[in-house]
């Protein structure tokens, strides 16, 4: 994947699957079978969120680090932003949100998925751990996908939390594609990107990025029993 692919920059490795949701040209297939299978089985799986642009993400990041926008603390309640440091903001939006050119969602083989058929009427997606444990309204889903998804490639790089990103039930990836990604996803090239760009805590950030690489970006989960 070139550079600017892996970063968001361009969309030149993306396909349109409806509307406003774009993936990676060879992951439309797998994702239409997965969903297919889904539907046989009573879900109506849709994405949620699909590609996402570096502009995109950086507005999201500056809104949060700006204080337009709530930061979250791990138990997704929102933190009192007067008691923050800059360094306790910085790892409080990584818990939840990727750097400017540092998403998965760059790459067009990771999305936010939900059942659109089981959300009730008037209540908006919160992608909230609630609604897809136990007890939540996706948590069939939930089952259904731990169970099948694997035979279509697809795994949760977030399953569980392991001190770095927040554990995302609903944030599924097309292992084939995005571990070659992230492989070639380097230090340097989220560095020069940072630096060049207007991004909000930049040289907090450019201080911080060697363990901001480690722990927020190649700190995932290993697939279980892909078969692809």
């Amino acid at each position: 994947m070139l550079k600017t692919q892996l970063t968001g920059q361009v969309t030149s490795h993306l396909t349109q699957l409806h509307k406003n949701i774009y993936l990676h040209h060879d992951v439309k297939l797998p994702f239409l079978a997965l969903q297919q299978s889904a539907k046989e089985a009573g879900f109506e799986l849709h994405i949620a969120s699909g590609f996402r642009s570096f502009e995109r993400q950086k507005n999201i990041w500056n809104n949060k680090f700006g204080g337009n926008v709530a930061i979250l603390d791990k138990n997704e309640r929102p933190l009192l932003k007067a008691t923050l440091s800059d360094l306790d903001k910085l790892f409080s939006i990584l818990h939840w949100s990727a750097l400017p050119g540092a998403s998965r969602h760059h790459w067009g083989t990771d999305f936010d998925i939900y059942d659109v058929k089981q959300l009730p009427a008037q209540q908006t997606l919160q992608l909230k751990t609630a609604e897809y444990d136990q007890g939540g309204y996706f948590y069939d889903l939930c089952a259904w996908l731990d169970e099948n998804m694997q035979k279509f490639g697809f795994y949760l790089p977030y399953r569980t939390y392991q001190g770095g990103v927040a554990r995302e039930p609903w944030h599924i990836s097309y292992f084939p594609i995005s571990k070659p990604a992230l492989e070639e996803f380097d230090l340097d090239l989220i560095l020069t990107l940072i630096i060049e760009n207007n991004v909000l805590g930049k040289s907090l950030i450019c201080q911080q990025l060697p363990m901001i690489y480690k722990q927020y970006i190649c700190n995932i989960n290993a697939p279980e029993h892909i078969s692809k």
